[in-house]
């Protein structure tokens, strides 16, 4: 059995529980959700899935 992890959906689930947790520090999980998604837009993460 194959299982295929997006490292995008995995970012978003930790910065959406890290709001719910610490909503005090909304703009700077925003911050670095963008900048990781930035990166691996322009990198691209076929290097960085998991098989």
């Amino acid at each position: 059995m194959n299982l295929h992890l997006s490292l995008t959906p995995l970012i978003s689930l930790l910065a959406g529980i890290l709001i719910l947790l610490m909503p005090r520090l909304l703009n700077f999980i925003v911050a670095i959700y963008l900048i990781m998604i930035g990166l691996i837009g322009i990198f691209g993460a076929g290097a960085l899935k998991l098989n």
